[in-house]
Parts: C-alpha cells; sequence; structure tokens
C-alpha cells in the first residue's frame, strides 16, 4: 500500500484577475455553482436546460434552434465547429491576424479540410479587401473562417463585413467570440453568422471550462448532408441534438454526464447579463477601457491596436524599454494579488494584455492596475 497523503485543502488566494481570461467570477455565479448537484436529466434540470438555452440565443443575438453549452472549454467550441462542419478535402479560407487564427488553420488541416491562409500583421483586424481576393481566387471554397475579437492581440475584427462576403460568395462563416460575447456590439442573426463558439470565463465572467455554440440553418443543413462521419464521438452534434433537445420540453437522449453545477453557474451568468442588458454591459466595457486607457497613456504605456479596431475588454500595451516583463508581472501577484497576462506568440515578451472583462470591468479595478503598474514601474 502507498503511504496516505496527508495533503491539506486548497485554499486560492482572492486575486484580482485582469489577464486575458478567466476574469473574475461574479460572487452570485460561485454561489449558483455550490448549489446541490441533480441528475442530468432530472426533469428540473431539463428545464433549466431549455432556460440556458434563450439566455445563450440572447447573448448571441440569435434564434438558431441549434444553439447550446458544449461541456468543454472555448477551444472545444472552436473544435466543435470544425470537426462537424468540415470535410475532408474541403477548402476553407482562414483569417490569421494572431494565435487563435492559427488555431483555426490547425484545426481545418487536423480535419482533413485545405486551408487558404488570409495574413494580417499582429495587431492588425482582419482585412476585408484581401479575405475577398481570397475568395474570388478559391470559387471552391466552403467556408470562411474568422477571430472575431482576437485574444493574443486585442484586435477586433468587422464582422458584419467578413459574413456579408461569405455569403456573397455561397461559404459558410465560422466565427471565433470567446473574447468578444457579451463584452462588444455581437449580433448573429443579422450579421449572418453561421457557426460561432465562444467561451464562459471571459466576458460572461463565469466559471471556465464550458462553450456556448450556436449553428444557422444554413450550418445544420451542413452538417446533416456530411458523406463522412465526424470524427469526433464526443463533439459530434448531430448525437448531442437529442441531448439538448430541438424543441422546448423535448424528451432528452443520453449523451454523456453534463457538468451540471458548471451549467447552473453559466445560467445565472447569463441571466446577470441579461438584467443588465447587452447594450448597457458593451457601454460599460467601453466606459472602464476609456478609464484605463487614459491611464496608460499617463503612464507611457503605448498600445498594440489602433483604437479604431481596439477590443475594449483586451487592452495589449508594450513593455517599457529595459523593463523586466516576468519581474513587473510577479510584482503584481505577489504585492497586489493583481494577474495581469502575458504577451503570446510574436508579442511574447514585448506586450502586456490586460482585462477588463465581466464582472472585472470595474472602476476599482482599473484605479487599481494604474496605481499597481506605477508603482511597478517607478
Amino acid at each position: 500500500m502507498l503511504p496516505v497523503p496527508t495533503i491539506p485543502a486548497f485554499m486560492p488566494p482572492r486575486r484580482t484577475l485582469m489577464g486575458p481570461g478567466p476574469s473574475d467570477v461574479y460572487p452570485e455565479v460561485l454561489a449558483a455553482q455550490s448549489r446541490p448537484t441533480i441528475g442530468h436529466l432530472d426533469p428540473l434540470f431539463v428545464g433549466m436546460m431549455d432556460e440556458l438555452k434563450s439566455l445563450i440565443q440572447y447573448a448571441f443575438q440569435t434564434k438558431n434552434e441549434m444553439t447550446l453549452a458544449v461541456s468543454a472549454p472555448g477551444s472545444a467550441g472552436m473544435e466543435t465547429c470544425f470537426v462537424n462542419l468540415v470535410e475532408p478535402g474541403e477548402k476553407v479560407i482562414v483569417c490569421r491576424n494572431g494565435v487563435f487564427g492559427e488555431r483555426m488553420r490547425q484545426n481545418v488541416e487536423r480535419v482533413g479540410g485545405v486551408a487558404v491562409v488570409v495574413d494580417n500583421e499582429w495587431g492588425e483586424p482582419v482585412c476585408p479587401d484581401k479575405v475577398e481576393a481570397a475568395l474570388v481566387a478559391n470559387p471552391d471554397a466552403k467556408f470562411l473562417a474568422f477571430v472575431h475579437a482576437e485574444t493574443s492581440t486585442g484586435a477586433l475584427s468587422d464582422a458584419k463585413t467578413l459574413c456579408t462576403l461569405a455569403q456573397l460568395h455561397d461559404c459558410i462563416s465560422i466565427v471565433d467570440a470567446v473574447t468578444s460575447l457579451g463584452g462588444v456590439e455581437l449580433l448573429v442573426d443579422e450579421w449572418g453568422i453561421d457557426a460561432i463558439y465562444s467561451g464562459s470565463q471571459k466576458c460572461l465572467s463565469c466559471v471556465p471550462g464550458l462553450s456556448p455554440v450556436s449553428f444557422s440553418p444554413k450550418a445544420v443543413a451542413k452538417l446533416k448532408a456530411r458523406t463522412t462521419p465526424v470524427q469526433s464521438w464526443f463533439l459530434d452534434q448531430t448525437l448531442v441534438m437529442g441531448y439538448w433537445g430541438n424543441n422546448s420540453g423535448a424528451k432528452r437522449s443520453y449523451h454523456h454526464t453534463a457538468p451540471v453545477n458548471a451549467l447552473y453557474a453559466l445560467h445565472e451568468s447569463l441571466r446577470l447579463l441579461a438584467n443588465e442588458g447587452l447594450e448597457h454591459a458593451w457601454a460599460r466595457h467601453r466606459k472602464m477601457h476609456l478609464l484605463l486607457r487614459d491611464g496608460l497613456t499617463q503612464l507611457g504605456l503605448k498600445f498594440v491596436v489602433d483604437e479604431a479596431s481596439r477590443l475594449p475588454q483586451l487592452n495589449a500595451v508594450y513593455i517599457p524599454e529595459g523593463v523586466d516583463d516576468a519581474a513587473v508581472r510577479k510584482h503584481l501577484l505577489e504585492e497586489y494579488n493583481l494577474e495581469i497576462g502575458a504577451g503570446l506568440g510574436a508579442l511574447a515578451g514585448k506586450a502586456w494584455r490586460i482585462g477588463l472583462m465581466g464582472f472585472g470591468a470595474r472602476r476599482e479595478n482599473v484605479a487599481l492596475c494604474l496605481r499597481a503598474l506605477q508603482e511597478s514601474l517607478s
């Protein structure tokens, strides 16, 4: 027998999370997650799932019947869209202006698709003219994939224009909204987005581990017309449909044991978003960004992204010359219990990413961040 481990209960400190995610979780959401666990086919839980579906539809601004929460983080939401829609040999125009556009490309190739990459500089939004040129040059393309809010840089792309281009060239659009949902304007039906995925841990201020997704009727028709099986059993939406139900109150079939308490948490976070109202939430993120922007500018910090295409909820700034990136972030964590994010990919060691997401987009968080950075840099 192995010796009995003597490990105390894990008691995390109370941090202020101002990195690229996870964000500070609403106290009400933490409380919701601690409620009694019931069965994932319990009639009361099924009723809660119907409410959750309507709340996700509100957040995405869609009437899509196939709208649900994947029982895994946003990366699995991304894979859900690609593995269900793209078949071997099909061509996908992939827009790459940061880390997560590159992950889209990798998903396309892993499912046997052909990726045609449209590159943009890091820190810049996706260029519609480049996308249009790629669509014209590849009339056999079936999909257009892009990141609405690139988390690695803080750049916001024009999803409405890009989806219009997809429609004009008879392509299905696949959109990464992991960082944009709840933080900036996002209108799935009005903009004609076909497949979209997000994450629970950013502007929704929920616990990590869930991915809201939605598929348009056009995307559902493509899924149902597949001639090859979906590579992933767990993410196969033809199987999951029976669990989430096509109509409210429909009998549910078992697919997997749902993360019951995490879904309580998502239900509560989306309920809080609905109570605040989407437009008010978007305006709050914008207001807090402007406060942070002014303070960071006074500290001499320069933004990676031009203001016209800058995300309010993800602020990437260049690290001043001679400043030790890791030392500053360590100081903030140890002295202020404040977390900001390091740069990714091409910005590793060159930039900090400061999040203002969901519950974290508050005046006191902005003040704490600016005061802590001022002291650290001086």
